[in-house]
């Protein structure tokens, strides 16, 4: 009988030590494209723009535009939005407007109110309202895109804020008749809000840096971001037109147009500024939706990408780790939960003693995410050395926190990977900029506790007992790993209850 219970405890050590493995190596291979792509990042940044362009000065070359606005439910940033795209700075004879306005509240009165106000003033801004949300933001796209009148496509979200010359730094891209999309840096109206969005804002950062130079520049597929891009209109439907069947349409349109040969124009000196969720649980609803349409177009994209003929093996390696991209999570989850384990498993079998040198080898992989992320900080922040140290701060403060919605994420993640479907939840918009305004009153946030918030409680103090346990086993090694994974765990808990009160 102890022979068998040594034989079973042996066994399970074995299992856990192989997915602990599996879910390590995943991570580092993830860390390697990065790496990749920050050195596509700074060769990029060393070249030289000769795209040819359209001359707008020549009323002959000025393409006619449709600026799309989709939106629901958005009470607070409605005028806002409006107010700024009449800013807009085009040929109004070559400009018109659809606001495609899904709403359900009383925000429907006062955008008709202030869209007629427009109209007014001489603006071609319409209304258009549907039946029901079949589709949700791609049904709604979809839709007007069947009255729109412009060869180019512009799509804003309601809580962004194109600058007035927005569409002449972009529209003379797309005189290259293979450019499909024109992609825009995104902003951040209120990035020092709180900690919560300089964490956002972080992360944000990177992927607009790092990641779509880095990608682009090689010719590798990269995102239409849902916003703050033109599309154009033959190139939409050329590709599919805009499909409901994931909770990420931008992603998916992007995939099946590169698909068919189209190119996409990424502008990273064109800043768009928006508005990032400050509160958890809005932030919440970006990321479910994110991660969970991320797994949902692996499933429906990968097959696509393997076996196409027209791109190259390195475009499909990092085509497949994009559409992973969410998926790390899971696998931080995985390596997270599995660690403390790993502790009493180390101290129990001396004889497997070098496979926790191979292991630590893997600290490679944090090492060069530290590495990778540091440059889209500089590039938005500045270099030097007290920013160097700023830096390092948000990075670990970064970590921690994505750490702690991990939980959270893999949830989304599973439910996509498993084709679990669910409905297209709206981030909540508050119009926020500093301190002095207030989120309290917000309608639109979700005052239920979920499931989530309870595991996360738990797991704080799994990672505090896996703090403890360095102590009696005289190892530290993972002691700085735990801090962290208790910290963001405990970040993400109490501000989840905080936002609920």
């Amino acid at each position: 009988m102890d022979f068998d219970a040594e034989f079973f405890k042996l066994a399970l050590s074995f299992v856990v030590m192989a997915i602990y493995g599996i879910a390590l190596i995943m991570i580092l291979m993830y860390s390697l494209a990065q790496l990749n792509l920050l050195i596509n990042y700074l060769k990029a940044k060393k070249k030289n723009d000769n795209a040819p362009r359209f001359d707008l000065n020549n009323p002959n070359e000025v393409p006619y535009v449709t600026i799309q606005l989709p939106v629901f439910n958005e009470l607070y940033v409605m005028e806002r939005l409006l107010d700024n795209i009449a800013l807009i700075d085009y040929p109004t004879d070559k400009l018109e407007i659809q606001v495609l306005d899904d709403s359900t509240d009383e925000s429907v009165i006062s955008t008709a109110e202030k869209i007629k106000e427009l109209q007014e003033q001489g603006l071609d801004i319409q209304h258009i309202r549907r039946e029901n949300r079949t589709g949700f933001k791609a049904g709604a796209l979809k839709e007007g895109l069947n009255d729109a009148k412009g060869e180019f496509i512009a799509i804003f979200d309601a809580d962004f804020l194109p600058k007035s010359d927005w569409l002449k730094q972009t529209i003379p891209y797309f005189k290259d008749q293979s450019i499909g999309v024109v992609q825009t840096r995104w902003g951040h109206l209120n990035r020092d809000y709180s900690l919560l969005t300089k964490i956002q804002a972080f992360a944000l950062d990177a992927h607009f840096t790092l990641e779509q130079v880095g990608r682009n520049s090689k010719g590798h597929f990269i995102n239409f971001n849902g916003t703050a891009g033109i599309w154009r209109k033959t190139c939409i439907i050329d590709a599919g037109n805009w499909e409901g069947d994931t909770l990420t349409e931008d992603l998916d349109l992007s995939y099946r147009a590169q698909l068919k040969n189209w190119k996409f124009k990424y502008l990273e000196d064109v800043e768009t500024p928006a508005e990032l969720p400050v509160v958890i649980s809005a932030a919440r609803s970006q990321q479910f939706r994110w991660n969970k349409g991320g797994a949902e177009n692996f499933r429906k994209m990968v097959k696509r990408v393997i076996s196409s003929k027209n791109i190259s093996f390195k475009t499909k390696v990092h085509g497949i780790l994009h559409l992973l991209n969410s998926t790390m999570f899971l696998n931080v989850l995985i390596v997270g939960i599995l660690s403390i384990p790993m502790l009493y498993i180390k101290n129990s079998y001396g004889h497997l003693e070098i496979y926790f040198t191979i292991s630590s080898f893997f600290i490679i992989s944090t090492i060069i995410f530290f590495v990778c992320f540091w440059f889209p900080f500089k590039r938005v922040q500045g270099g030097g050395f007290v920013n160097f140290i700023d830096y390092i701060k948000m990075f670990f403060t970064f970590f921690s926190v994505a750490m702690g919605f991990s939980v959270h994420n893999s949830v989304a993640v599973l439910e996509g990977h498993m084709g679990k479907r669910s409905e297209f939840v709206r981030t909540p918009k508050f119009n926020i900029k500093s301190l002095k305004d207030s989120w309290k009153n917000n309608k639109y946030i979700k005052k239920k506790v979920s499931a989530n918030t309870i595991i996360e409680a738990l797991l704080m103090i799994y990672f505090l007992f896996g703090m403890y346990s360095a102590y009696p086993l005289n190892d530290f090694g993972l002691f700085p790993f735990h801090l962290m994974l208790f910290l963001g765990f405990a970040f993400v808990f109490f501000n989840s209850i905080r936002s609920k009160v």
